[in-house]
């Protein structure tokens, strides 16, 4: 087969490929297209994302009072469209010296959330630069994913399809300077300065100053230890252990949590391997206090345990079992409680257990089947029912079939 010279134009750029044979038609070195900086700089960058779509039933009547766990409003007995993310990137390369980005984009309902302004698609948006002291200290500069967590904002990078109580707590972005260093196999340090410590819009700004105006020296700390057990510790080699605190103003509404002034979260989590192979548990622990505009203080708390066993290459079950604990002024769980407008009589207290079994029957396709169970410990209803604030159950269960296709 004959190939013209705007074939060869598009593979000396990096954009198609060409067999042996069709190589051996390529003019000499000489006559050959010479990419131009445009070229060399897209030939690095990468496209990946996913579609994320579920179907959901919820037992029994009335969903006027669905969990308020992150994601779960709005699909009850019904399918769904969850989210659909674009992400394109350029990774750092090895040099002295290098810079790279990231640009990530949310379509659908969860992105809303994932904003935490509800002003969609931009999630990710941030240059990634390199300085050669010690092994290679990275600095990410713009809107970046919070660090602190056992779960993630992508289903599929969970080992559940919902998320937990303690992901509720937490905020999802940031937008701010992280430096990241790995000293050693085994540590990796992360500590950065942020605009707020709840996620708000882009380039949102704490408003805890007189007439909600911003304080210009008001910023959040974020920060992460990574502890990582080394091949010489036989099963447990790669096993985690992380402990993180985060420090400043608050802005606006963060899934279930409300925070406008000062807010501190800690976090400890652990992933640990066992003698069994593909037999993993894991361990988180997320605590947040904060101060409303009103000066009331508010606390809540998240404990979750995880078990994880993959029984073949396509097939794997995952468990989580879950126990939040949340006080009236903080928002956190008060709605389905509190009646129209006014805090719960009783701080909130809900059980959780979850139980996923996942089959990848198809190339690039996450499937699963998913059972979960939330239960008010309190005394209290918080699920069912009509209407909004009149709660009628203290269980909720949820049947959901995920599947994801990811590029």
């Amino acid at each position: 087969m004959k190939i013209n010279k705007w074939t060869f134009g598009l593979a000396a750029a990096g954009l198609v490929s060409l067999t042996p044979s069709l190589l051996a038609q390529a003019p000499a070195a000489p006559t050959a297209p010479q990419l131009t900086p445009v070229m060399t700089a897209l030939s690095a960058t990468t496209i990946s994302g996913y579609v994320d779509t579920s179907a959901v039933w919820n037992p029994g009547t009335g969903n006027g009072n669905p969990a308020p766990f992150a994601f779960n409003a709005g699909k009850q007995d019904g399918f769904n469209l969850d989210v659909m993310d674009l992400k394109i990137s350029k990774p750092l390369e090895e040099g002295q010296w290098s810079a790279g980005y990231t640009f990530e984009v949310n379509y659908g309902p969860d992105a809303t959330i994932i904003d935490g302004a509800g002003t969609a698609p931009i999630r990710q948006a941030y240059v990634t630069l390199r300085v050669p002291v010690g092994n290679g200290l990275d600095f990410q500069i713009g809107r970046f994913d919070n660090i602190l967590g056992y779960e993630t904002s992508d289903a599929m990078n969970n080992p559940n399809w919902t998320r937990s109580w303690a992901y509720t707590l937490e905020p999802t972005e940031h937008t701010g300077l992280l430096a990241s260093y790995q000293a050693g196999s085994s540590l990796k340090l992360q500590a950065g300065v942020v605009d707020t410590i709840s996620t708000g819009a882009v380039n949102a700004r704490n408003a805890n100053g007189a007439g909600f105006t911003t304080i210009e020296s008001s910023k959040g700390i974020i920060s992460l230890i990574t502890l990582t057990a080394p091949d010489s510790w036989g099963f447990l080699k790669g096993s985690s252990l992380y402990g993180g605190a985060d420090y400043g103003p608050g802005f606006g509404v963060n899934h279930a949590v409300t925070h406008f002034v000062d807010k501190v979260e800690v976090y400890a989590g652990a992933t640990v391997n066992t003698p069994v192979k593909d037999l993993t548990f894991g361990a988180a622990y997320d605590s947040v206090e904060g101060e409303d505009l009103s000066g009331l203080a508010g606390y809540a708390m998240a404990a979750s345990g995880y078990i994880n066993y993959k029984i073949t290459d396509k097939l794997s079950i995952n468990g989580r079992g879950e126990y939040t604990h949340g006080t009236t002024y903080l928002g956190y769980l008060s709605g389905p409680a509190a009646g129209l407008g006014g805090p719960p009589s009783k701080d909130p207290k809900i059980i959780g257990v979850t139980g996923t079994l996942q089959y990848d029957l198809w190339a690039n396709v996450i499937s699963r089947l998913e059972v979960r169970w939330d239960h008010a410990a309190d005394g209290t209803d918080h699920f069912g029912g009509t209407v909004f604030g009149a709660a009628t159950k203290r269980n909720d269960v949820l049947i959901a079939a995920n599947v994801i296709y990811k590029f």
